[in-house]
């Protein structure tokens, strides 16, 4: 169980949200509001329990947000907090924050083994920063593995200004690492033109086939396991022009070549890497998911149908089969996040019976 106390300040607006995530992650939660947090928040905004003392020992406990004073009490010892991991948001402006007394008392938080998570810009940190950190912090059934995703989808340039791409929002790249983050791994993300980044992970961001390919191959030699979520463009123009091509009454004739093969080279570099790769597919993916299996040497494969609507490139949702070889899986429509689990549920299955195998 985890003990969420919700103090007063403009982040305890978002305090509900931050221990929903945490509940639909599998972990239960119960809340404190601290005198004065009601005037923010009430409990019937909260999905759990709301209490004035904890029901069991908790396993960790989360200030978020922390005030001043919070933070003060914790680092002094002026306050009595329940045995546990304990995870401090703080909710504090910019003067304050940089006060040499309160600067002080993160120092010795952090010396006492509490996961502070600054503020940014007078704001406590985002929802998605503190779920990451508590989750993350506490471990899971991929705690030990570094996983590093791709996301995503590649642009290749024609001239200064113009490009062939994809539609993949890359949702469904950042959903898993926020999964295997919660559940416990290190992250990686190679992020093919995605806007933002996802907090807890090592971010790296790339335009084109070619450098996706070699962030990968730099990278996958410190991973045990390769999820290649983005859509990997399979030409790009063979004579990209360095400015604006103009229109010309003749119209343009562009010549395309092949794009490398990604997954055929991490596969050559690194073959005892773990490699998931995807199949986006018009109508049934799973003949398609499972020549992939079998043609580029990967270890499991996840096939969608793309035509579908509401489900694939830039949709909340998906509908995937996820193939292996110790079988197949079908996901019916869900939110990618759900989606997300089930893959990583799955890999950690096949990685369990290759290694007992």
């Amino acid at each position: 169980m985890i003990l969420h106390f919700v103090g007063p300040g403009c982040g305890a607006l978002t305090a509900p949200e931050i221990a929903r995530e945490i509940s639909e992650a599998g972990r239960r939660v119960e809340v404190v509001l601290e005198p004065g947090a009601r005037y923010f928040v009430g409990p019937a905004a909260f999905g759990c329990p709301a209490v004035r003392e904890p029901s069991e020992p908790p396993e960790a406990i989360l200030f978020a947000p922390a005030t001043a004073g919070a933070l003060a009490r914790v680092a002094r010892g002026l306050r009595v907090v329940p045995a546990g991991r304990v995870f401090i948001a703080p909710d504090l402006d910019a003067a304050t924050a940089a006060h040499p007394t309160v600067q002080e008392n993160l120092r010795l938080l952090r010396e006492d083994g509490c996961g502070i998570m600054p503020p940014r810009d007078g704001e406590m940190a985002s929802v998605r920063e503190v779920v990451a950190a508590v989750l993350g912090g506490l471990g899971g059934p991929m705690s030990g593995l570094r996983v590093l995703v791709t996301a995503g989808g590649t642009h290749e340039p024609m001239d200064s200004v113009r490009f062939i791409g994809n539609r993949s929002s890359g949702k469904m790249g950042l959903a898993l690492a926020r999964e295997a983050l919660r559940l416990g791994a290190e992250v990686s993300v190679v992020a093919a033109n995605v806007d933002g980044s996802e907090p807890g992970t090592e971010w790296a961001a790339v335009e084109t086939a070619e450098e996706l390919r070699a962030e990968v191959l730099r990278r996958a030699g410190e991973a045990d396991a390769l999820v290649m979520a983005a859509a990997v463009s399979d030409f790009t123009p063979a004579s990209p022009v360095g400015e604006k091509i103009r229109r010309s009454h003749g119209g343009l004739s562009l010549e395309l070549e092949a794009t490398a093969d990604i997954l055929k080279a991490v596969r050559g570099r690194y073959p005892k890497l773990f490699v998931v790769g995807f199949a986006a597919t018009h109508g049934d993916p799973v003949s398609d998911a499972r020549e992939k299996l079998g043609s580029k040497g990967v270890n499991l494969v996840v096939g969608n149908d793309i035509s579908q609507e509401g489900v694939g490139f830039g949709a909340d949702e998906n509908e995937v089969y996820v193939v292996g070889r110790q079988g197949e899986r079908f996901v019916p429509r869900a939110s990618k996040s759900h989606v997300a689990r089930v893959i990583l549920e799955s890999l950690l299955e096949e990685m369990t019976a290759e290694r007992q195998g």
